[in-house]
């Protein structure tokens, strides 16, 4: 079984788990377990490294001073993440899951060559 850690305590604490069982802190927001409650450390806000601030679409009533929010989604992890699809989406990926793909259609022109070659070869 997964298991996370209380950010207060940090206890281990099962994922899904709405409150922490050692120190009673929140984990899980509106006590709903699909409900992930990000949370700031220190003295930082969680506005100042998230998406929605920079862009300016956030629109959560404590910004830009948060310290806990439900659609916080970090910026270096969202860069990162653009990156790795902008590699996925190389020439040499999307040509190489090509060739992945039609294999047995290189198989079966393979064969043909073949057969053409001893065809114009065995006179």
């Amino acid at each position: 079984m997964d298991t996370a850690s209380c950010p207060r305590c940090h206890q281990p604490v099962n994922p899904q788990a709405v409150t922490c069982p050692h120190c009673r802190t929140q984990l899980k927001a509106y006590g709903h377990p699909g409900i992930p409650l990000h949370r700031a450390t220190g003295e930082e806000y969680l506005c100042d490294s998230c998406i929605y601030h920079a862009d300016d679409t956030c629109n959560f009533p404590q910004r830009p001073y948060a310290k806990e929010c439900t659609l916080y989604q970090n910026i270096e992890a969202h860069e990162l993440e653009l990156q790795q699809q902008r590699d996925n989406n190389s020439f040499g990926v999307t040509f190489n899951n090509w060739v992945k793909r039609n294999q047995s259609l290189f198989l079966l022109l393979g064969l043909l060559v073949v057969c053409l070659l001893i065809a114009l070869f065995s006179n």
